[in-house]
């Protein structure tokens, strides 16, 4: 009999442990189901504490409070609680019942920004769900943080402390053609609701209004005016049509034991500052479907986040479009697999040339919601090819509702810490600095195959003056600050650059450069040359002894020499050439005459008729023995050019005739120095319209 008692009064126990573990249980679940987040974090987490690990399915409805109680803190962006309460669902196994447990600790850990530890969990996850692309993105993610961080753009970004405080402060829009009004969500004091939002766990959000002085400064934020605009539930994300006239809003309802989801309301302008109390657009089938974060121009045509039937993934991008005559919205359609993905695909807007913009969780990115631009096809209500826009706009927190005010300026909202150490959502401005360009101009000599040319003088010219600059040993000068900090090269300028210098040929056509439409930093380096008036030196050209036959061997390959002069004559088609060929004074004046002359035109007739050389840009002249070369003697050695130094020596017959018997090699090494094809200058006005036909004798040879 006792044993009985004892056995009624266990079981007894048990049933009342049972029953009121099943009560935490059911309590946190009627909270989670409402997605009343606040609340039911604090009650998964009591479940939780209630209940044992002893037996499997005891250990099982642990492990599913643990993973409510994460995503909980996961919706109220709580990371660092939510990667806690992930971990204990894991340690539970609760990943055999919920893989996504192992993804969304992954997401957390990639904010944190311990890459490995995500790569890790996605992997896991990839491993039981195979798939699902947002295994394989947030991989992607792991790895290319590094490369996005290390390409982080020369934005300047600034948290917008005029206009934010501490609740949250979100989704910025100008509601003015001036671009002097800003509309945006705000949970600050002073608001309509008075409450907690058991979904946010922050007080109710309405639209505020911040306008700018005279100075450019953001005043103290005032309540958008007009009967039903603001209520006592939340008010956020907006949107006007292009006239300023309409405006569209998201209102999300909490009622008390219902599962509301958000909707979109209209209301149109009432005199210059209140709105006529709006109307809701009917774009869902259920009250338990969310519709929200508008997105419009002409007001016609309507892009909205929604996590309705259809979708791919968590929230998708849908649009919609009015019909004027039946005033009604056409039922809404997905915007497709280029645009959303598994996750979630939310803040749409438009930029300036009409790309969207929008943020989402769903690709590779740096953490949480990255914002991305697509670009837009033709005039089509048509998007693709969305890029993330990168660091320093997007980073590991969530970052959303881009706004541009001009190509270089706009706003944005992120999660970021801000100037109180809490991540929490503030309004932040972006701005590009001016782009960076300096120039480099490198000036050659360019009858000393392209020499450095020292002493030339550069002069630049453009909208914002003129200056000067002399070539350094090397050929070059550069330019980039100006001594009050300003920059010689601006942007959207143009500029025009001459080069001069005595000895020298005019450069009458000079060179452009222009910095419209770059829209990067760019260190301009430029190679300007000079032709001078002393004989272009050419390299080495040889013939067979007493012909006009190139020498094209293992010694010397002239037609390799003579792609010097092609090249020359191609970068520069204003150019004459007038090829000298010279022969040493040994033999008979008349023969060394005639032999020049062959081997003038020689070099003539392969840029012609091999390489295609204009005619009328070549003359062939032989000029004997008549011309002796000037050398330059330094430490007993002959050089052609005077760079080097030297004492001047002319290589006249009567000169090398001195090393005849002393110095055979000498003597047969300076008459090879006389034996040369040089070039000059004719002209640097060739126009292939008005010059006059070539001389045909030029492809003829002389009798020898």
């Amino acid at each position: 009999m006792k044993i009985k008692v004892v056995l009624t009064l266990l079981l007894i126990c048990v049933s009342t442990l049972t029953f009121a573990q099943n009560k935490y249980i059911v309590k946190a679940n009627e909270a989670y189901a409402r997605e009343n987040f606040c609340d039911a974090a604090e009650l998964c987490k009591t479940a939780y504490s209630k209940l044992t690990r002893k037996g499997s399915s005891a250990q099982s409805k642990k492990a599913d409070m643990a993973f409510k109680a994460a995503e909980c803190y996961r919706h109220t962006e709580r990371y660092r609680e939510a990667n806690e309460w992930y971990d204990r669902a894991i340690l539970l196994e609760h990943q055999d019942d919920e893989p996504l447990v192992y993804l969304y600790n992954a997401d957390m850990l990639l904010k944190m920004r311990e890459f490995d530890k995500a790569k890790t969990n996605y992997e896991k996850y990839k491993s039981l769900v195979p798939g699902d692309a947002r295994a394989a993105s947030g991989i992607e993610s792991c790895t290319d943080n590094r490369v996005y961080i290390a390409e982080k753009l020369p934005y300047v970004i600034e948290n917008q402390t005029s206009i934010n405080k501490p609740e949250f402060d979100m989704s910025p829009v100008f509601g003015d053609r001036k671009l002097t009004k800003m509309y945006f969500g705000s949970s600050r004091p002073g608001s309509t609701g008075k409450d907690i939002n058991p979904r946010s766990c922050e007080p109710y959000m309405d639209l505020w209004i911040s306008e700018l002085d005279k100075k450019g400064n953001w005043t103290d934020p005032y309540l958008v005016k007009g009967e039903g605009i603001n209520t006592e539930d939340d008010e956020g994300t907006l949107c006007f049509d292009e006239r300023k006239k309409k405006m569209f809003f998201t209102r999300c309802p909490n009622m008390r034991k219902q599962n509301l989801g958000c909707d979109i309301w209209v209301s149109e302008i009432k005199g210059k500052t209140e709105w006529k109390e709006p109307t809701k657009l009917k774009l869902k089938s259920h009250d338990s479907v969310s519709v929200g974060h508008p997105c419009t121009k002409d007001g016609k045509f309507l892009i909205f986040a929604s996590d309705m039937a259809g979708g791919y993934g968590g929230r998708d991008l849908w649009y919609t479009t009015y019909d004027r005559k039946s005033d009604e919205w056409a039922m809404p359609k997905n915007m497709g697999p280029e645009i959303n993905t598994k996750g979630n695909e939310l803040f749409p807007t438009f930029a300036l040339n009409g790309d969207l913009l929008f943020s989402t969780d769903g690709r590779p990115g740096l953490g949480g919601l990255d914002i991305f631009r697509a670009t837009k096809v033709g005039e089509e209500n048509k998007w693709e090819n969305p890029q993330n826009v990168g660091s320093p706009i997007n980073g590991e927190n969530n970052d959303f509702s881009m706004i541009e005010k001009d190509k270089r300026f706009g706003y944005f909202t992120s999660e970021r810490k801000g100037p109180n150490g809490e991540n929490i959502p503030d309004i932040y401005s972006y701005e590009q600095p001016p782009y960076i360009y300096s120039l480099k101009i490198i000036a050659e000599d360019l009858g000393e195959n392209n020499a450095p040319l020292e002493g030339a003088t550069i002069t630049v010219s453009g909208p914002d003056g003129t200056w000067t600059g002399i070539s350094e040993e090397d050929g070059s000068i550069f330019w980039d600050k100006k001594p009050a900090g300003d920059r010689y090269i601006n942007e959207a300028k143009s500029y025009t650059i001459k080069i001069a210098k005595d000895g020298y040929y005019e450069d009458a056509k000079g060179l452009e450069l222009t910095t419209v439409g770059l829209d990067y930093d760019q260190d301009f380096v430029m190679n300007m040359g000079l032709f001078p008036k002393r004989p272009i030196r050419l390299p080495e050209v040889r013939y067979v002894l007493n012909k006009w036959e190139f020498i094209n061997d293992e010694t010397c390959m002239s037609k390799d020499s003579l792609e010097f002069v092609y090249t020359i004559l191609t970068e520069h088609p204003e150019l004459v050439l007038q090829l000298n060929s010279h022969t040493d004074s040994r033999g008979r004046n008349d023969r060394n005459q005639i032999l020049s002359e062959n081997r003038a035109r020689a070099c003539y007739k392969y840029l012609v008729e091999e390489r295609g050389i204009d005619p009328r840009r070549i003359i062939p002249v032989g000029k004997g023995e008549e011309d002796p070369r000037m050398v330059y003697l330094q430490n007993g050695e002959y050089h052609a050019s005077d760079r080097a130094g030297g004492e001047p020596t002319r290589l006249i017959e009567s000169y090398i005739n001195g090393f005849r018997r002393s110095n055979k090699d000498l003597f047969s090494a300076l008459h090879t120095m006389n034996r040369r094809t040089d070039g000059a200058v004719f002209s640097l006005e060739f126009d292939p319209e008005t010059a006059p036909a070539a001389d045909p004798k030029y492809l003829t040879y002389l009798k020898y």
